[in-house]
């Protein structure tokens, strides 16, 4: 389609993984197993905390959201790129693009809000402990996911719909594996201003978010540091070690991709950064709260148990 006769695109071709032809199956393996990996382990997180009672706490309440979000961040991604894979087939309609763009931007930023509640949370828990099911009551709990969840849906209507006014009349390939912003904006032939504009307003509400973060660990580590016992201060970062490892990953990965150059290699590291960050955090983050969690374990077992003994009855 030739620039200047202003062809309505319809339809997009992803060519993320065209380069590779020799690597379809065991990257069609190597994607499946993470995805089947990562549902298995975030909703078994979710129904875990559902079922143990003990596990009815702010913290975990978190982390079940976590967890769904997790969830549904892969499910965006990669049956799409399964396909892909499986069958060869590139096309994805412009209504599915818009959609994936939409609900990938919806997980995306509803985890950076919920990493950030979570670190407020842990600042709560550990600054005032006797009063922290009291500080974080289940009306606030619910108001602060409530609220992570709506700034995450107004600020992805508000991008999809900046992005998907563009006028796409160039080419429609997206050397990418799904629809995201920046290949987007490189096939657009109209003014990308106002998009851009957006961009730097939501890269300022993500530097917030990771803010709010740094302040709160901040805060954590100096009550911590107020702490007598060298027991009770290991005890008490150990609470905070698992999230802040899954603050670590996704940040670190999101500062990574705003740095990288625009070089055609930085392009083919994009990729694998994406992979990272739709597709291995995801997987991660059960088992990061998992095993580096003894409440989850001593749930986890109780379970076992508990289903051991109504199977033997």
């Amino acid at each position: 389609m030739a620039k200047n006769n202003l062809t309505t695109v319809t339809e997009f071709i992803l060519i993320g993984f065209t380069d590779y032809p020799n690597l379809e199956i065991p990257l069609f393996l190597m994607f499946l197993t993470f995805y089947l990996v990562t549902i298995i382990g975030n909703i078994g997180m979710v129904i875990l905390i559902q079922v143990d009672t003990q596990l009815h706490t702010p913290m975990y309440f978190f982390l079940s959201h976590l967890s769904l979000l997790d969830a549904s961040y892969i499910s965006v991604i990669t049956p799409q790129v399964l396909v892909t894979l499986a069958t060869g087939q590139t096309v994805i309609s412009y209504g599915q693009c818009a959609a994936q763009f939409f609900f990938f931007t919806i997980c995306a930023g509803a985890e950076c809000f919920l990493l950030a509640v979570m670190a407020y949370d842990r600042y709560v828990a550990i600054s005032n402990p006797l009063l922290y099911t009291v500080a974080m009551s289940p009306r606030l709990c619910w108001s602060l996911v409530v609220g992570a969840y709506a700034c995450a849906i107004s600020g992805a209507i508000l991008r999809t719909t900046c992005t998907f006014t563009l006028s796409f009349c160039n080419d429609n390939q997206i050397n990418f594996f799904f629809c995201d912003l920046p290949p987007l904006l490189k096939l657009s032939c109209s003014d990308t201003t106002n998009v851009e504009i957006i961009i730097v307003i939501f890269s300022f509400l993500f530097l917030a978010n990771a803010f709010v973060i740094l302040i709160s660990y901040v805060l954590i580590v100096r009550a911590i540091l107020r702490m007598k016992s060298s027991g009770g201060r290991a005890k008490t970062f150990s609470t905070c070690a698992s999230h802040l490892t899954a603050v670590s990953l996704i940040f670190g990965t999101l500062v990574f991709m705003y740095i990288r150059g625009g070089s055609q290699k930085s392009l083919e590291e994009e990729k694998v950064v994406s992979v990272f960050y739709t597709m291995v955090i995801p997987m991660l983050n059960p088992l990061i709260y998992s095993l580096r969690n003894k409440d989850v374990k001593a749930a986890f077992g109780r379970t076992i148990g508990r289903f051991q003994v109504s199977q033997s009855m």
